[in-house]
């Protein structure tokens, strides 16, 4: 690839922007980079679709976060199918286990804030503390519970402060497990002729292994059962542990896998506990990303690693970020981007009120200008507008 092409984002469009995707445009090589065979257009990725003819994913992709937790209850069902109607074009879910050892779809093992399990008296005993990743929480954890107690469970809000209008949804969906949602992919991708794209997260994996409940060979197994465990499958794989990716691989699973970066001096727990002293600032640098390369296709670095922020809150001068992780053949998934003023730049924040909507379209346009090649975000219909503008520029 010509200095140019890394400079005009040409030579990233023919290579990299399918280069997670496995299929068609792009063919991966051992350490996750990848050779063109085929330039897709502009402004569209290609993509496999299961069983059926090629799929091609939109670039730059919108992931729909937790579904469209902006609308309606994570996780839930009416999550993951909002966000596809609102113009998502993957799927996001994060995996936790039973206490019998099944995957569901929480963003944290303790459900105190995203069930109404605390309505639930039977349950009371079961409210306790646990430290996860050093870090001391207390409440109801799922792995107290098998998946039968936990079925008789509903979903509530997260942010009810935040999110007011999404607590009209309150107790009308149940706690999915991944299974559940692997059939209903399946199901939804037959009746609308595509894939449903899914990009599943493994959560605190090494707490999980350590207390004899492991996700990656759960994972592995359903991923293998419903065909998405190949490299060209409508499937991303996520996670904050570089480990878990890696044991992923090493069960045969090929489907792209995207490692989570937060803020620079964080560390990512697996380190932690290996006494490994790297930071995510060393990862992001070019030998940092070289590493990544060689067991996984992409980073998804929060926002701030692209473009960071001073300490009101307004953008500063965009970091190499991008243009290094696609030098190293790595495709950008960032996330989180929200529509309400208290998780926007302030750039983009309008009155006072931090629950209301800010001027989200900019502020997510400013983001994909960037040259990502995707972007999480509770508010996927934002996206679809602001990918929208940027593709008139």
């Amino acid at each position: 690839m010509t200095e140019h092409q890394h400079t005009t984002g040409l030579g990233r469009r023919a290579v990299l922007s399918a280069a997670a995707l496995g299929a068609g445009g792009a063919v991966l090589g051992a350490a996750g980079t990848a050779q063109a065979h085929q330039a897709p257009s502009a402004h569209v990725a290609p993509g496999p679709a299961a069983g059926g003819p090629g799929h091609r994913l939109p670039f730059p992709a919108i992931i729909g976060h937790r579904g469209s937790a902006g609308y309606r209850p994570e996780h839930t069902f009416g999550s993951y199918e909002y966000a596809l109607e609102i113009g998502a074009d993957v799927v996001e879910q994060d995996l936790v286990p039973t206490k019998d050892g099944h995957l569901v779809a929480r963003h944290e093992p303790e459900i105190g804030g995203t069930t109404d399990v605390a309505s639930h008296p039977e349950f009371a005993d079961r409210r306790t503390t646990k430290t996860i990743d050093g870090v001391a929480t207390t409440g109801w954890f799922t792995t107290d519970f098998t998946l039968a107690e936990l079925k008789t469970l509903r979903a509530v809000e997260r942010l009810p402060q935040v999110r007011q209008h999404n607590t009209i949804y309150d107790g009308r969906w149940d706690v999915p497990t991944f299974e559940e949602v692997l059939v209903w992919a399946d199901q939804v991708g037959r009746r609308r002729g595509r894939p449903v794209w899914l990009h599943t997260e493994t959560k605190h994996p090494t707490f999980f292994r350590g207390i004899g409940l492991p996700l990656e060979q759960r994972l592995a197994d359903l991923l293998r059962r419903f065909g998405r465990h190949h490299a060209g499958a409508p499937q991303f794989l996520e996670s904050f542990e570089a480990q878990s990716l890696q044991r992923l691989g090493r069960l045969g699973v090929a489907a792209p896998k995207i490692f989570l970066l937060n803020g620079p001096t964080s560390q990512p727990w697996d380190f932690v506990v290996a006494g490994d002293k790297r930071t995510v600032a060393d990862l992001v640098t070019p030998d940092g990303l070289a590493w990544i390369a060689t067991f996984a296709q992409g980073i998804g670095p929060t926002t701030d690693l692209i473009i960071p922020h001073d300490t009101a809150g307004k953008l500063l001068t965009p970091t190499t970020l991008v243009r290094d992780a696609h030098r190293a053949g790595l495709v950008l998934h960032p996330f989180t981007a929200r529509n309400e003023n208290q998780f926007l730049p302030a750039d983009f924040r309008t009155g006072t009120d931090p629950n209301a909507y800010g001027n989200a379209i900019a502020s997510f346009r400013t983001w994909f200008a960037t040259g990502i090649d995707g972007l999480f975000t509770d508010n996927a219909d934002t996206a679809v507008l602001s990918r929208e503008d940027l593709r008139r520029v």
